[in-house]
């Protein structure tokens, strides 16, 4: 593998990372450096020092980049563990799509009331400290997103840090699946009546409740405000924005 990963790094030295590309190229250098050192789903990738070296960015630009990669559902992280490439059934464009012509809306927010309660049920009961301060950082970074792209980045961000923190990596998987599932059922299916969310957006409080109940180790009131949460995007999603 190092004889590919020397060779990749000498052709990215090349690359002028500029805005408003930097972060565009960093995901795609990223992409480039995991099919360049042939890494298998399951397969951890270096660590960030590393990584900034071989790619030649930033600290920042490669931790945007790699929360892209996760987003999409391309690798996916573990405190303490470090950064995996996802399995095929995450990142296949072909069996996405496949499920997501199979899946209507409504089925995908029926999955998700299966799975997201009960995960932060528990992250109620398992989280560390650093993880409740991953939900918390992601909940006000949704609160203070200046477009419904960066809001919808950040939300996924928010729902992520409280499937990690269940500290259970097959559930975190599973999470990961669904979200990916779930982007291509969902992906443009919603009008916005705005440039951004307003003031009032009802996920605020609701991401709120969902974080102190989280941080109050409830169970009880982690799992019903995450069902009220999604609840409410239901209604949303269906209805008006």
């Amino acid at each position: 593998m190092a004889p590919l990963v020397n060779q990749f790094s000498e052709t990215m030295t090349t690359l002028a990372l500029r805005e408003p590309s930097e972060q565009q190229d960093a995901v795609a250098a990223l992409r480039a450096f995991i099919d360049a050192g042939s890494y298998a789903p399951g397969d951890r990738l270096p660590p960030e020092r590393e990584l900034i070296g071989d790619l030649g960015i930033s600290r920042s630009i490669l931790r945007k980049a790699l929360d892209a990669l996760e987003r999409e559902g391309a690798i996916w992280r573990h405190v303490g563990k470090g950064t995996f490439v996802a399995g095929q059934a995450a990142v296949g464009d072909g069996a996405v799509a496949a499920l997501a012509q199979q899946l209507t809306p409504v089925r995908m927010i029926q999955a998700r009331l299966c799975v997201e309660p009960s995960l932060a049920r528990e992250a109620a009961i398992h989280a560390s400290r650093g993880a409740i301060t991953r939900i918390l950082r992601a909940r006000d970074a949704a609160r203070s997103a200046t477009t419904w792209a960066d809001y919808e980045a950040q939300d996924d961000l928010f729902h992520r840090a409280v499937a990690e923190a269940s500290d259970n990596i097959l559930l975190l998987s599973l999470f990961d699946q669904l979200n990916h599932v779930r982007r291509a059922v969902a992906g443009g299916t919603v009008v916005r009546g705005s440039a951004r969310p307003p003031a009032e957006h009802s996920s605020f409080q609701e991401h709120d409740r969902i974080a102190a109940a989280i941080e109050a180790r409830d169970p009880a009131a982690a799992q019903l405000a995450m069902r009220q949460h999604i609840g409410s995007v239901s209604d949303r999603l269906f209805g008006e924005v």
